[in-house]
């Protein structure tokens, strides 16, 4: 185990363009599970004890993307790199520096694979040595030429990479080749014996789409569904109007609905629902009636406070189902209009928000036009053991 004194800083490289991907976002700001490429790695580090400090390096033009694609808590530790991933490594060192670290971790940005018990492994031998690699020991049959290659002592080299700071930061200060890992930087200036900590596949760095589906079938097993669900029952209050607001849509109407809010049945049981998938309680537990900062409030807020939830819990809305009970206003007329402004709101495909409207064949408070019900159903999906 790690002295307690000792300070292991980690350099996350995030300034490459992925331009072997073919996409309009570099890699590393990619979805995968409702987070980016570059989120799930960091995450790997920032649940470690062990670790002090995580900066992340960026292309200068990428900050706006980085920004808005990490929580703010990260937001706080990032430089800019250069033009080359080594030039961009040196700029981190260069800014880690302040710290006063003793060691640091250097991390490739699309290995958001990497287990953190592999982490653990790398730091407990990095400690009693100078520099360590997570490394891939090659099982198939490599030829060169026709010939094959003895693969004994073969090595796929992967990250993090682990160093003693002082010595990578000077090795990489008085360099003049290009390299293009750290390892093979370090060993040319030191000739210093480098320790190969065996690690699996998984730990791929994600480079072309192949990669990609890879990374997102192994991010998903990381993963579970849940379910909640919303009901909701209001009164129309015998005022005559001209609206009614349903799923954020104002839709021609001669009654409108009672309610501390504006009344939205249709975002109140949406909202109720991702709250009850969380098990975060109710609506009315973050949102008092008796509290008169929320009379007459667009709806939309309640249901932002619920996706807000869901973002701190590193949850993704996956299929949201709503059904409204009321003779009228005829639901299927405007059904489509819902569906498309919770598709631009929430950012969830349209072919993932189902909206239906029925009757209670003239039964009950609905069946005489007194009022509205409604239920939501919402899939997540979260962490394993969040």
């Amino acid at each position: 185990m790690t002295n307690i004194k000792t300070k292991i800083a980690v350099l996350i490289v995030a300034g490459g363009v992925g331009s072997r991907m073919q996409h309009d976002l570099p890699k590393q700001y990619l979805n995968i599970n409702g987070k980016t490429i570059l989120h799930h790695t960091i995450d790997v580090f920032k649940s470690l004890p062990q670790i002090s400090k995580i900066l992340t390096v960026i292309a200068s033009d990428h900050e706006d993307i980085f920004k808005k694609s990490v929580p703010d808590e990260i937001i706080q530790d990032y430089c800019f790199g250069g033009m080359t991933r080594q030039e961009s490594v040196f700029s981190g060192l260069k800014q880690l520096n302040k710290g006063s670290y003793d060691y640091v971790l250097i991390h490739d940005a699309a290995r958001p694979c990497v287990k953190k018990s592999d982490v653990i492994r790398l730091i407990e031998k990095l400690i009693s040595s100078k520099a360590v690699t997570l490394a891939l020991p090659i099982t198939e049959t490599i030829q060169r030429n026709e010939k094959s290659i003895d693969r004994e002592n073969l090595f796929i080299l992967q990250t993090p990479q682990g160093f003693i700071y002082d010595e990578i930061y000077n090795a990489h200060k008085h360099t003049n080749e290009a390299f293009t890992d750290d390892i093979t930087l370090y060993k040319s200036f030191t000739n210093n014996h480098i320790h190969y900590v065996s690690c699996g596949r998984h730990n791929l760095k994600i480079t072309t789409q192949d990669d990609l589906e890879m990374a997102e079938k192994l991010l998903t097993q990381h993963t579970e569904t849940v379910t909640g669900q919303g009901f909701d029952v209001h009164a129309f209050d015998g005022s005559e109007t001209n609206i009614i607001r349903l799923c954020g849509i104002d839709i021609p109407f001669n009654k409108s609905l009672e309610g501390h809010s504006d009344a939205d049945i249709g975002l109140h049981v949406l909202t109720d629902a991702i709250l009850s998938a969380l098990a975060e309680n109710d609506i009315g537990h973050h949102f008092p009636s008796d509290n008169n900062d929320y009379k007459n409030m667009d709806s939309h807020n309640f249901l932002d406070k619920a996706i807000e939830i869901l973002k701190e819990k590193n949850g993704e809305l996956r299929h949201i189902d709503i059904t409204f009970v009321c003779q009228k206003p005829n639901i299927s007329k405007y059904r489509d209009n819902m569906r498309q402004h919770l598709s631009k709101y929430l950012g969830l495909p349209i072919n993932r928000i189902s909206i239906k409207g029925t009757t209670s064949q003239t039964l009950g408070f609905t069946g005489r036009e007194e009022g509205i019900a409604a239920m939501a159903l919402a899939t997540v999906r979260i962490p394993e053991n969040d």
